[in-house]
């Protein structure tokens, strides 16, 4: 390559070589990243030297890890193997955080999608017998004297104690007690309650217990529940099924529903 080692190339040429276009060049010599050897006075046409090569690719190797301008600029000024690894250390940690959040991301994504599907197949008149895992929930005590305004607040409160960034990460509902329902106070509200993303502090959570549930959904706004219950007692009464604990209620369609009588509340009750 001796002969290439004393040739000087024109910007095309040498883009050429690096798979780059002219531009890029151009805009590395503006920047004051990249310069060519060479500009000719007469007539402003740039030259680079064969040994300017190796220069150039580890700028084109930084830049397709997507390393700033900045800090290409920073490392080339004292290049040495201390700096690189520095550099490149850097790049990796924040690749795994990127990685990190895009995995949360795809999980999201794909337990919307779940949603969405069991949303669209749901049999809106059966009632039906479900297995649960254990569930920890975020819970807030309300009493009927309590305002609407009051319940909100103190929601917002714990939001905030849990560190809860966007509320949509979250599934909210109410808690009536099966007593309440066996005697026919189907607006007994209690508990309010949110079923955090992660559950790393158990302490203070309710847990829903794990086990057998009847399950039921309810479509339209909420004063059409006392007869859902009426026929969720009922048929567990034909069944023999003895209920016990809590209703929990929670809405799975506000995001895509614009007026209340498309809203869908999803209950659900253990079953001893």
């Amino acid at each position: 390559m001796s002969k290439e080692k004393n040739t000087w190339f024109t910007i095309g040429q040498f883009a050429d070589m690096h798979g780059i276009n002219k531009k890029t060049l151009m805009w590395y010599d503006e920047v004051g990243l990249f310069q060519p050897i060479k500009i000719n006075e007469t007539n402003g046409y740039r030259y680079y030297s064969y040994h300017q090569s190796m220069e150039l690719e580890t700028i084109l190797l930084l830049r397709d890890m997507k390393v700033s301008i900045g800090d290409i600029q920073k490392f080339m000024k004292n290049r040495c193997a201390e700096s690189m690894e520095c550099l490149l250390k850097g790049k990796i940690t924040e690749l795994e955080e990127s990685i990190k959040n895009l995995k949360s991301v795809q999980s999201q994504l794909s337990k919307r999608h779940e949603d969405m599907i069991e949303l669209l197949n749901i049999d809106l008149s059966g009632i039906n017998i479900i297995e649960k895992e254990p569930q920890y929930l975020m819970t807030v005590e309300t009493t009927p004297i309590q305002s609407s305004e009051e319940d909100i607040e103190a929601v917002i409160a714990k939001i905030k104690e849990y560190n809860l960034p966007r509320m949509y990460q979250a599934s909210y509902g109410s808690m009536i007690l099966v007593e309440s329902l066996y005697a026919g106070d189907f607006d007994n509200y209690m508990t309010l309650f949110i079923q955090l993303p992660k559950e790393e502090e158990k302490k203070a959570l309710h847990i829903q217990p794990g086990g057998n549930y009847i399950q039921a959904f309810c479509k339209g706004s909420w004063d059409k529940l006392p007869l859902r219950y009426t026929e969720l007692l009922e048929y567990a009464k034909e069944h023999q099924l003895q209920l016990s604990g809590y209703a929990y209620e929670t809405g799975i369609n506000e995001m895509v529903i614009d007026t209340m009588e498309d809203y869908i509340t999803k209950i659900e009750i253990p079953i001893l």
